[in-house]
């Protein structure tokens, strides 16, 4: 009875001792202050960033005792001022790891851009930013905001906070406090078997995909939009007959959909009302003879959710079949690369406009003139502009360090330094780690299609928190188990994979699954959990699906993961779907929420709901939107919670940039880890998305780029692409068929050999397209590849 008491109610404070110092600022200070600021009390100090007049004062207008801190700004065109216990051993509270802490102080307020502002000291890098935790409101009278810190992570040993001024007006504050959050009770034992409750368990579905999806896109109703059109299946291309469909994971049953153009290689992203914007696709299949390579399309749709059906949009400006979508914190979205209408390569960046409902004419979208190449992964920085993590499909990377920022209002791309072997980052995974706040990305793995080496173990980390940030070297991904055609074996050496998928967890975690050793051959079955935590990966178990070129991987509103597809460079397609139960769902019973006051979100909000049990975070994870394993817009966003017993205030972030407008998945998760089943929320608010709104509170992150920005190019129309941008040589089998113009490293330039590999990987027969034979594989000159003549009058 008393343990199910114990879990029936939040963790309260260890006791009633509050660790700050001079709380009520009755101590004076000596020195502290600049600007207009009189001297700071003792054990506070002032912070704050930007062009903007402002003032700290120690006021007489106090809560309780004889004073209170006014900040107050009467001019601002950006930055902040903040008032912050002091950074020091002395005056910042001690702070043990794992632990949460009940933060809270009374104010009074004439600014709605205020909020509670957390930085932690870290035993290696420092003092440094954590995270924003609550907006305050307006309010002519005291009133009093309290909240609770995440998990304090590993390595830091103390805390500093305080109010945060980011709009002119001013914020009085005075009686502080910090306790301690009890640790929660013990968890009951995990419910499986030992290596399940270590590594998850895979299950295979027994009902297959019904069409050849390279597009898997997760719906605000739970369900999953897959995406074929014509499936990289030239016949059914000539045939018209191009595919959707609608998975429904409750019902385990698919309804597939009536789809107007082939969206082979389009982009997707959800709008902020829960539609699907899909862009472009595949206007035509390369030639036989490799003269003519792919060719995007113009066209665009829109998908209902509710009828399930796609409208026509108006057009793109360009082809672009394999581009980018980021929605941005306005709504809108952004599009970059791909190839145009004639094969080359598009340098026209889109802008899909929310308030108009439509693609924005050329002379109304800001230009470089740049070409990003194929699925360039785009993501959204906390101040608006753009990360490109190196991450993209196809051959070399960019120009110069291979990652950049673009900056869409100031026009100008910055190259960022550090990103390793960037040319074979081809169908790497790049994803912003949880939470949002923090800003980092990590990418891992990848390529190259062109020379075809073995894939790499690479993964590298950037914190786009630092004034001039730069990617370093993170661990090795774990290695899995391959066959290059003498039978299952554990990867060596460098082998690592491509093609492989990352994925948010509501634990905070990433799992990052499935790949392939060369182009379109050789699955790679590994699957490990990152922790940003501690950055390391954890091995699990693996798909036992092979999840190589268009494969997808992606999180349910249940908690578990979904994969599906690969398409080897023989042509065929892997139907068999798999979902993967992971750790955290063998752990007991789940937290449940038990009601969502409201599910229509505003920025800066405080929303409550109520759980049967005690949870230790809550968060809003972006559904999946992925392809090629790019999804840029796929975030976990921490809502810090306000703890008064099973009733749970969470705090919404006001910064848009950090959360677009739309719909998302809301989890509550315990202190093992395990998540609630997610409950559907709609964040936005016309007052946050306005054109002349400010976008909350942002910070001077990425100030300081080491390069310098390089302005825009010189208008042109495209940029030259390989007709062989795939890695793929036409003059041998159909289009949707890959001999690869470069063949992995271990198999010897003869054209035995060579048709040994392409035997071993079932390629079938093969006709030769026209009369070239460059890789040597019809020495006998009867039009069709690896017979037996040729072979033997090739003698080798």
């Amino acid at each position: 009875m008393a343990g199910g008491l114990l879990l029936s109610v939040q963790q309260p404070a260890v006791a009633d001792v509050n660790l700050i110092k001079n709380p009520g600022f009755e101590t004076a200070g000596t020195g502290g202050g600049t600007g207009g600021a009189t001297d700071m009390p003792y054990c506070w100090e002032q912070s704050g960033w930007g062009d903007n007049d402002f003032t700290f004062t120690t006021v007489a207008d106090a809560h309780t005792g004889a004073k209170a801190l006014k900040v107050a700004l009467s001019r601002r065109v950006d930055g902040d001022r903040k008032t912050l216990i002091t950074e020091s051993a002395e005056c910042a509270p001690d702070v043990e790891q794992d632990r949460q802490y009940d933060l809270s102080l009374w104010y009074k307020s004439t600014t709605p851009d205020a909020s509670i502002t957390l930085f932690r000291h870290d035993t290696t890098a420092g003092w440094q930013y954590w995270t924003d935790l609550k907006t305050l409101d307006l309010s002519t009278g005291y009133q009093r905001a309290e909240v609770r810190t995440p998990a304090v992570p590993p390595g830091t040993d103390r805390i500093t906070w305080g109010v945060s001024v980011y709009g002119t007006g001013s914020v009085t504050t005075d009686d502080y406090a910090m306790t301690e959050v009890a640790p929660p009770p013990a968890q009951p034992e995990c419910a499986g078997t030992a290596e399940e409750c270590a590594d998850g368990k895979w299950e295979v579905l027994p009902t297959e995909n019904p069409v050849r999806s390279m597009h898997s896109v997760v719906l605000n109703n739970g369900k999953v939009l897959l995406i074929a059109g014509s499936g990289n299946d030239p016949e059914m291309f000539e045939a018209g007959t191009f595919t959707s469909a609608v998975y429904d994971p409750e019902k385990g049953t698919y309804r597939t959909i009536p789809t107007p153009d082939d969206m082979f290689c389009s982009g997707h992203v959800q709008l902020a009302d829960g539609r699907v914007l899909v862009m472009s696709g595949n206007e035509a299949y390369p030639t036989a003879d490799g003269t003519v390579g792919y060719r995007g399309l113009k066209d665009s749709y829109i998908f209902d959710a509710v009828t399930e059906t796609y409208s026509r949009t108006n057009d793109l400006n360009d082809g672009h079949w394999y581009p980018s979508a980021t929605v941005m914190g306005n709504g809108d979205v952004m599009s970059f690369g791909g190839l145009r209408e004639d094969s080359t390569g598009s340098v026209t960046a889109e802008r899909w406009s929310a308030e108009q409902e439509k693609w924005l004419p050329l002379s109304q979208v800001n230009q470089t003139w740049s070409y990003w190449g194929l699925y360039p992964s785009m993501i959204l920085m906390q101040d608006g502009r753009l990360f490109y993590s190196g991450s993209h499909v196809f051959g070399n990377g960019t120009p110069g360090t291979g990652s950049s920022v673009y900056d869409y209002e100031a026009n100008t791309v910055t190259d960022v330094p550090g990103l390793q072997d960037k040319d074979e980052r081809d169908q790497s995974a790049s994803v912003l780690l949880p939470p949002a706040q923090d800003q980092r990305v990590l990418t891992i793995g990848g390529g190259n299609v062109d020379s075809d080496p073995d894939a790499n173990r690479l993964t590298d980390l950037i914190d786009l928190k630092a004034p001039s940030p730069r990617y370093t070297p993170g661990p090795l991904l774990p290695q899995g188990t391959v066959d290059l055609g003498d039978g299952p074996r554990p990867e060596a050496g460098t082998e690592g994979k491509m093609y492989g998928s990352a994925v948010l967890l509501p634990d905070g975690k990433v799992l990052e699954t499935g790949g392939g050793l060369h182009n379109r051959a050789n699955p790679v079955y590994e699957a490990s959990l990152f922790d940003p935590r501690t950055e390391t990966f954890d091995p699990v178990a693996a798909d036992p699906e092979s999840r190589g070129y268009h494969s997808s991987a992606f999180l349910l509103p249940d908690g578990r993961v979904m994969t599906t597809g690969d398409n080897p460079g023989n042509g065929s397609w892997n139907h068999a779907v798999s979902l993967y139960t992971p750790p955290y769902l063998l752990k007991g019973p789940r937290p449940k929420i038990t009601s969502v006051i409201d599910s229509q979100w505003l920025y800066g909000d405080t929303q409550r709901i109520t759980v049967d049990r005690p949870i230790e975070k809550a968060e809003l994870i972006r559904p999946a939107a992925v392809t090629h394993s790019s999804d840029p817009n796929q975030r976990f966003v921490d809502l810090p919670l306000s703890v008064d017993g099973n009733n749970i205030d969470l705090n919404v972030t006001s910064n848009p940039n950090l959360a677009p407008p739309g719909w998302y998945m809301l989890f509550a998760v315990d202190a093992a880890g395990v998540p609630s089943v997610a409950q559907w929320v709609h964040l936005g608010g016309p007052a946050a998305l306005a054109a002349d709104a400010e976008p909350g509170h942002v910070h001077d992150f990425a100030g300081k780029l080491a390069q310098s920005p390089k302005k825009p190019q010189q208008k042109r129309t495209s940029a030259p692409v390989s007709r062989q941008i795939a890695g793929c040589d036409r003059h041998y089998g159909s289009a949707n068929v890959c001999v690869p113009t470069v063949f992995p490293t271990a198999v010897p330039a003869t054209t035995k050999a060579r048709c040994d590999w392409l035997a071993a990987n079932d390629y079938g027969r093969l006709a030769v397209n026209g009369k070239d034979d460059p890789l040597r594989l019809d020495p006998d000159h009867d039009g069709a590849a690896c017979g037996k003549g040729d072979v033997r009058r090739a003698g080798n």
